[in-house]
Formats: structure tokens, C-alpha cells, sequence
């Protein structure tokens, strides 16, 4: 088996935490010695969870694990990369919708810094589907969303969404 490289950079909204954000950390974790997972902030994106919840979600759901780290970046992606000394950006893929988006921003990664790679993971099968945005719109029609969710992450929808979910 090859020497797994160093560090990567897992960025994202992560709002909220999926347990196909999760999956996604774990294989990357068998490829790298560190993950960085970084929350971005984003003013121009309306978001569920502010920053610090997110941060804390993700804390409860990953902090734990070894070689993990929780961040936040603001600005272009390649730049905190750079400045944490992190060669590797993974992104993921669920599906083809995906893959049009996620090559155009990695080709323009590239053309900012030749020097940093990204990396596309898929998630297993059954997180293939998952979305941020999905599964607050389930919560938000008061539909269970036990399966995709640790259950920390399901009582703050609960809680925000003021709904049984």
C-alpha cells in the first residue's frame, strides 16, 4: 500500500452535518493522516445553523476522531489551503448533477494553484442520495429524518425548526 500523503482539506457548509458528510471524513481519513474539515462562511448564503452551530455539530459528530480537525475558512478555498499547508481539497460526489459543478470548481482551483489537487470521493451507497438541503426540507414538512442524521443533529433541527423530526 502506498504512504498516505500528509493533509486534506474537506470544505463545506455542512448545514447540518450528514452522516453522508461523515462517511465522506472516514475515507478520507484512510487516504490522509490529517483532515481538515472547514466550515466556509459565506454572508451571501442564507444558512440554517450559524457558523458556531455548525461547528458544534460537527464537533459532536467528528471532533472526536483521530487525525480530524474542525475550521473555518472564509475567502477562497485554495488560499486556506495554502496557508495551513494543505496540498489535497476532497469534494464529493452523489451524482452526475454533482460532477458538472464540482470539475468546473477544481479546474478553477487548479488554475489558482497549480500546486494544490483535488480529490473526488464518493459516498457509500446508502448516503449516495444525501443532501444538506434535502434533508432540512424533510424536517422542515415534519418528516423523519432519523436515517441520515446522527441524533444531536436531529434534536437542533427539531429545535430550530420547532417540529418533531
Amino acid at each position: 500500500m502506498a504512504a498516505k500523503r500528509r493533509r486534506a482539506l474537506y470544505p463545506g457548509s455542512f448545514d447540518p452535518v450528514t452522516y453522508g458528510h461523515i462517511d465522506l471524513i472516514d475515507r478520507a481519513r484512510n487516504l490522509f493522516e490529517e483532515v481538515s474539515v472547514a466550515v466556509a462562511i459565506n454572508s451571501e448564503k442564507s444558512s440554517l445553523f450559524s457558523v458556531e452551530e455548525r461547528i458544534k455539530l460537527l464537533k459532536q459528530a467528528v471532533g472526536k476522531k483521530t487525525g480530524v480537525y474542525i475550521d473555518t475558512f472564509s475567502g477562497l478555498m485554495v488560499d486556506y489551503a495554502r496557508a495551513k499547508k494543505i496540498g489535497t481539497i476532497i469534494r464529493g460526489l452523489r451524482a452526475t448533477s454533482d460532477f458538472d459543478y464540482e470539475f468546473q470548481m477544481a479546474l478553477t482551483n487548479r488554475s489558482l494553484a497549480e500546486d494544490i489537487d483535488t480529490i473526488f470521493l464518493m459516498p457509500s451507497e446508502k448516503h449516495f442520495y444525501l443532501s444538506s438541503r434535502l434533508i432540512k426540507e424533510i424536517a422542515s414538512l415534519g418528516g423523519n429524518v432519523s436515517r441520515f442524521v446522527p441524533p444531536f443533529v436531529q434534536r437542533a433541527l427539531s429545535a430550530r425548526l420547532g417540529e418533531t423530526v
